[in-house]
């Protein structure tokens, strides 16, 4: 309708000048948010209508209990008979599809708008490719618009991955808000509702404010779902039970399927003139999302069940139904049988296709429908299951399934399966931190086919124990258990296991300080990479850059870290972006940029339990609150201890026994960090350590404790610990560690660097580090000492600044970001980051939340001079 294109002009011209900058060459994203309701599919609607010389691609994700992988895709490509056309319709190669969908985008005539609608409902495979295109579109006469509701995207949520690496440069943000009350007036003028009554009610949401004007001689209903039934019940009752049954469909149901389930279209053809359902594109649908909700909500519970069991009935019986439609339909009508034989069907597509968060949904609804699965197909789930859950970062749950699997295998007395079953649960013990298990379970495999050592199962089970081996610091061991298997399954022409072999070979050799490992992981690489097997390709990637930063080259681990960022970018392994976003996180902490460390890393801590992945995380976070003197710095440590109690490897010993014996410097508690001085004395003096044995015997000095070089110890390291601070600190300016180039020019004694020192502290933030600094100034006779920069989050709950705390309160008013950014006078982006990074220091999910926080936190009024 065109009264909810009111205060839309802006947004309406942001995308023509994003399509006129794409015929000249120059393409980019658009992101279109905002909450249910608020215009997003008029606007976008009214976009593609208007005259232009753009070629329209557009499709929408779906609804449904889990959606059908690339479902936006294939609806975009019926508007062409293109490469993306092609690719589609063939079994989905992800490596062909990419290369489709960009030369689809490239191809004439030109510019080309691909709009993916409702991607907040989008699945794995979908944000892959819109991954893959957001970080090339720069290159290509095409603009790719995304819509999603912003305030359904959990922390959690895969969509996020996908915004949070766009920058201002990569995409245009255009944010949605409510109609001002002045619009409401206008769209109500020759309604005869009052007008003051429509707005207070509606909030200014067009879809609410629409629906309560199509009745406007009614009282004004007090929700959307009143107004929406409203209209409904002023049908005929046949229109109504037609209307019943559209609306248990989540996409729309296609006038063919329609022709199907219903002996007359009349009452159809009557719902759309009463402005209920549209046909657009053959589908027939609500005209909104809530509107369809509302509808189903008011259907009894029983007639659901009928309704969906017909629209099942019908699928069946066509010509190859798709499974996650028939998957949906036949929960929602509770037919178990249906539920599991299309739900394997859905789950392999998924899996096949990248979508590992689908294809576990998938597997879930079967499993939990196990009595009607034989005792080896169940195993078999279970273990399909425990993948699908591990790829998606869902660890706990992934041992569960895994242990189950074994069981499983166990009560069949089926060896070879138990086995392969045995390697996966040893797997998700390890990532979950049950180390002790893990091995195990490795070993258990391995004795089983002890039997037949030229086996493929024994292959499996010999590399998975050298792997294990190798990630819980016993190299040396883990490498002769892998060079049997790589003989093996060379001689058994097991490329995936060759693959696997060079990786955890190589990894071995990077951790013992030999960089020729570096060239059998790349070996890994490539292998796995001509095999198509992302994963492995990831693990050995990822790999690289363990290895070189454990080495202490992080010039080097910063150049596979680029190239395993390129390519998880383009596929749906939340594990490896965690754990990449996490490294970025760490380099910026290192180069200084405190803020945005901390920010982010608490973003991660705070997204779900990580298991072993989490010490990429939280030592190094706990480290950073240790040098901010910050409040939870203890009880991050506490957190962090606690992993390594669990887990027992150096990547969690080294960095959270540093943070500790930091703190123990920091405060003045030498006896607090004893402990773990003594532990990683022990614990470093090995191969491969170095960098971090020089960090344990510099900090030992700093505490008073002996501390000495060694062989190969770090230059930066053993400049400080011989006592030259000079030295010491221009080879930490060298390394672009500001912190540590402070910290030794403490060790000056002299006036002129312990200025500089402070100077370094006090723009880092580094509180703790620079009151010893000052005191260190006092011991040397000087009296005017620099004054503390004020600091606004010191006084300030919740970490907020002062203009994060001014935002607050604004948003608590019912502002919208645009009439907070006009009253501050400054851009409706920099509002966008403030509510943002106050949504995340809040712990809560969206506005409302935030502004009931105002009270309990001291701001109902504001701070006095």
């Amino acid at each position: 309708m065109v009264v909810d294109l009111l205060d839309r002009q802006v947004e309406l011209d942001a995308l023509a000048a994003a399509v006129e900058r794409a015929a000249m060459g120059h393409g980019s994203t658009v992101l279109v948010a905002g909450e249910a309701g608020i215009g997003k599919t008029s606007l976008l609607r009214s976009f593609q209508a208007a005259p232009g010389r753009a070629r329209i691609l557009s499709g929408t994700c779906e609804d449904l209990f889990t959606p059908r992988p690339l479902g936006p895709l294939l609806e975009a490509a019926r508007a062409t008979q293109g490469p993306l056309a092609e690719a589609l319709r063939a079994p989905v190669d992800q490596n062909w599809l990419y290369a489709a969908v960009a030369d689809e985008l490239g191809a004439p005539p030109s510019p080309t708008v691909l709009v993916i609608e409702d991607t907040h409902w989008a699945d794995g495979a979908t944000i892959d490719v819109l991954r893959f295109l957001t970080a090339r579109i720069h290159s290509l006469p095409a603009v790719v618009v995304i819509s999603f509701r912003d305030d359904e995207l959990g922390a959690g949520h895969p969509l996020r991955t996908l915004l949070g690496g766009l920058s201002s440069a990569d995409a245009t943000r255009l944010t949605l808000h409510r109609l001002s009350a002045r619009s409401v007036s206008r769209m109500a003028a020759a309604s005869g509702v009052d007008r003051d009554e429509l707005f207070r009610l509606t909030g200014g949401n067009p879809f609410f404010v629409s629906e309560v004007l199509a009745f406007p001689d009614q009282t004004v209903p007090p929700t959307v779902v009143d107004a929406v039934l409203a209209r409904v019940a002023a049908l005929p009752a046949d229109v109504q039970a037609a209307l019943d049954l559209v609306a248990v469909v989540p996409s729309g149901v296609e006038v063919d399927l329609l022709r199907r389930l219903v002996a007359d279209l009349a009452p159809i053809a009557l719902a759309e003139q009463a402005g209920v359902v549209e046909v657009r594109d053959g589908v027939v649908g609500f005209r909104h999302e809530l509107a369809r909700r509302a509808v189903v909500q008011s259907v009894p519970a029983i007639r659901q069940l009928m309704l969906n069991a017909e629209v099942l009935d019908v699928l069946l019986r066509g010509e190859d139904p798709d499974p996650f439609r028939v998957l949906h339909h036949a929960r929602e009508a509770a037919n178990d049988e249906v539920v599991v034989d299309y739900g394997l069907v859905a789950a392999l597509s998924a899996s096949r296709m990248g979508a590992h968060r689908q294809a576990a949904a998938c597997y879930e609804e079967v499993l939990s429908r196990g009595q009607l699965l034989e005792p080896a197909r169940r195993a078999r789930v279970a273990e399909a299951y425990a993948w699908a859950l591990s790829n998606s970062n869902q660890l706990d749950p992934a041992a569960g399934a895994a242990a189950e699997a074994v069981d499983g295998w166990h009560s069949l007395g089926d060896t070879a399966h138990l086995v392969r079953a045995l390697v996966t649960l040893s797997r998700q013990q390890w990532l979950t931190e049950s180390t002790a298990a893990s091995l195990a379970s490795a070993e258990r495999a391995v004795s089983l086919t002890a039997h037949d050592l030229e086996s493929e199962q024994h292959a499996i089970a010999r590399l998975n124990l050298g792997g294990l081996l190798v990630v819980l610091d016993r190299e040396e061991a883990g490498l002769t258990h892998l060079d049997r298997a790589l003989d093996l399954a060379q001689r058994l022409r097991l490329p995936h296991l060759v693959a696997l072999c060079h990786d955890y070979r190589g990894s071995a050799r990077l951790q013992l300080g030999d960089r020729g490992g570096e060239a059998e992981l790349l070996e890994s690489v490539d292998l796995a990479r001509s095999l198509d097997n992302h994963e492995f390709v990831l693990r050995a990637y990822y790999n690289l850059v363990e290895g070189f930063w454990r080495l202490g080259d992080l010039d080097r681990a910063a150049e596979h870290l680029a190239a395993t960022e390129d390519y998880v970018r383009d596929r749906d392994f939340p594990v490896y972006t965690y754990m990449c976003h996490a490294r970025r996180l760490r380099l910026a902490g290192r180069a200084g940029r405190w803020d945005e460390a901390a920010a982010g890393l608490l973003e991660l801590v705070a997204d779900r339990e990580p298991g072993m992945i989490g010490r990429e995380t939280l030592p190094f976070l706990a480290r950073l609150r240790v040098r901010q003197g910050h409040p939870d710095a203890e009880s991050l440590l506490d957190q962090a201890q606690e992993h390594v109690r669990r887990a027992d490897v150096l990547e969690w010993k080294v960095p959270v026994g540093m943070a500790c014996i930091e703190h123990g410097w920091l405060t003045d508690d030498p006896d607090a960090a004893a402990p773990y001085a003594t532990m990683l004395l022990e614990q470093t003096d090995r191969a491969g350590v170095l960098e971090q044995r020089g960090e344990l015997m510099r900090y030992l000095c700093r505490l008073g404790l002996p501390g000495e070089t060694f062989p190969g110890c770090p230059e930066r390291y053993a400049a400080g610990i011989a006592g030259d601070w000079e030295e010491a600190a221009r080879l930490w300016a060298l390394a672009g560690d500001p912190y540590e180039r402070a910290l030794e020019l403490m060790e000056s004694e002299q006036e002129e660097p312990l200025l500089e020192a402070i100077g370094i502290l006090d723009g880092l933030g580094a509180r703790p580090a620079a009151d010893r600094a000052r005191r260190r100034l006092r011991a040397l006779g000087v009296t005017r000492l620099p004054s503390r920069p004020s600091s606004s989050t010191r006084d300030n709950p919740a970490g907020l600044t002062n203009r994060q705390v001014e935002i607050l309160r604004l948003v608590g008013t019912g502002m919208s970001n645009a009439e907070i950014a006009a009253t501050l006078v400054v851009s409706v982006r920099t509002v966008d980051h403030h509510v943002s990074a106050i949504l995340h220091k809040l712990g809560t999910s969206n506005r409302r939340e935030a502004s009931a926080r105002i009270g309990s936190l001291g701001l109902d009024e504001p701070h006095g001079p």
